[in-house]
């Protein structure tokens, strides 16, 4: 019988442990999760590197950007090294420098900025269209259990099917095996975690879910690129890599219920693909926005 999916290894990449800094001011140490890729997920860097940052601040600041680059690609299972720089701790506002090292090298490098939050207005956009509900559409197993095509192996199958801790489900149709309806510069995913997330030590629950977010925001950032382009991940021959990341948080993110990623291609050509992102809760709350480029080498 197979195991249902579940969220844990959302948390698990989001477990650190404490070590004896080298180079800045802290240090803590994570492990990548598994992926039936050649490299580990970019999520897992960026939220590992959002929860060191958020650990090394004790005044009660939130994280409200970050800004990130990607230097090499990280061994699946194995540790990366996260070392925190205290840049600066203001009255209103904090920032930090995140480096992870790998194999005695820098593969992963951040600045991460924190605020104490003032009174002043309040204004978000509202996200424009009909998206069908989540419960109408099918999830990542639905859609893939009968078919087959392209590199799709057993173990990427399963993968997107529940290896990835979260319920995905695309509008229009996914791009995993073709490109599912017009190849449109946009798409929106519904997304959830497949069960409650789990205590993280270290992180209150508002700081785990925040850092959940930015784990979840890489899976699909560039599929509006490979989209318009007309390429699926299943392509023989498709290499993609992030390159370079920001996120701005803008609003608490709880992590209970469906969330709305509604993204955008903006631009592509030499190689790279550039695409943004918007979160929002079921009512429409905008949560946080993130803009992404990365490498897409067709065949």
């Amino acid at each position: 019988m197979t195991a249902a999916p579940t969220s844990a290894i959302v948390t698990a990449a989001l477990t650190l442990k404490p070590a004896a800094p080298e180079h800045f001011d802290l240090a803590f140490t994570a492990t990548t999760q598994p992926c039936p890729w050649p490299k580990a997920y970019g999520g897992d860097l960026v939220a590992q590197a959002a929860a060191a940052a958020i650990r090394s601040v004790t005044d009660g600041k939130s994280l409200h950007s970050m800004h990130s680059y990607f230097l090499r690609p990280a061994d699946i299972g194995a540790e990366v090294r996260y070392e925190v720089e205290v840049v600066r701790d203001g009255r209103g506002y904090s920032t930090r420098q995140v480096r992870g090292y790998q194999n005695g090298k820098a593969l992963y490098v951040c600045l991460a900025n924190f605020a104490a939050g003032e009174p002043g207005g309040s204004f978000h956009t509202e996200f424009a269209g009909e998206i069908p509900a989540p419960e109408t559409l099918p999830s990542s197993a639905e859609y893939l259990a009968e078919r087959t095509g392209g590199t799709m192996t057993a173990e990427s199958r399963a993968y997107w099917r529940g290896g990835r801790g979260f319920d995905m489900r695309h509008v229009p149709g996914p791009v995993y095996l073709t490109v599912e309806g017009e190849r449109l510069p946009h798409q929106a995913v519904w997304l959830r975690p497949f069960d409650a997330l789990r205590p993280v030590e270290g992180l209150t629950g508002a700081q785990r879910d925040l850092a959940a977010l930015a784990y979840v925001c890489d899976y699909t950032i560039l599929e509006p690129v490979l989209r318009v382009l007309g390429l699926a991940w299943a392509d023989p021959g498709l290499v993609t890599a992030s390159l370079d990341h920001a996120m701005w948080f803008h609003r608490p993110a709880p992590m209970d219920d469906w969330l709305l990623y509604a993204q955008e291609a903006v631009a592509a050509d030499a190689g790279r693909g550039l695409g943004t992102g918007r979160f929002f809760t079921r009512d429409h709350r905008h949560l946080a926005t993130v803009v992404q480029e990365g490498m897409i080498r067709p065949a």
